[in-house]
């Protein structure tokens, strides 16, 4: 079975990916395809995290142990295969950038029974990514900024953004990107 992945950012408007993958890949792998279709640099570190239909962080599965005191269960990139946590319509974080939490929301959009992919593609591109790292004094300003300008927004029933829009998931804009075979 092969796995359809849409990813977008709340950073870049007009960014896109899509990455086909076979479903008994590692999550190691989607991190590869995810990287290669943007070009970041694989040795950063980064985690997943399956989150809910409200994009609610829940299980994390990492790139490597750092050692957690915790009694919860640790899922490692190459040790986790997709199809053990992956179903129709799955919503993940993908956090690229530790310093700064900055991610991509990524969907699984279809799976496509009766296939197999031995490597992951992007087939579809559209937009440039994100920087991969931010500097700590960039990103400060721009939180600062944000703040100052949106504090009026902000009471004490704010929680989370309003700013990321679910219809980012629907096949709109798609005719303007580049398909690979």
């Amino acid at each position: 079975m092969i796995f359809n992945f849409r990813l977008v950012s709340d950073e870049v408007d007009n960014f896109r990916r899509e990455i086909n993958i076979d479903a008994d890949a590692t999550f190691l792998d989607l991190r590869n395809a995810i990287c290669d279709s943007v070009g970041y640099d694989k040795n950063q570190m980064c985690s997943f995290f399956l989150c809910d239909n409200n994009w609610e962080k829940g299980k994390e599965i990492t790139l490597e142990d750092m050692g957690s005191d915790s009694d919860e269960d640790i899922y490692l990139m190459d040790e986790t295969v997709l199809s053990d946590f992956i179903d129709d319509g799955q919503r993940l974080i993908f956090v690229f950038d530790y310093m700064t939490d900055r991610c991509f929301f990524i969907e699984m959009k279809k799976s496509i029974p009766g296939k197999n992919l031995k490597d992951p593609v992007c087939v579809a591109s559209m937009g440039a990514a994100p920087a991969q790292m931010m500097d700590i004094d960039e990103f400060e300003a721009k939180s600062a900024g944000t703040v100052a300008q949106g504090a009026d927004d902000f009471d004490e029933d704010f929680y989370g953004s309003d700013e990321y829009n679910d219809d980012e998931f629907d096949a709109a804009g798609f005719d303007e990107m580049t398909f690979e075979d």
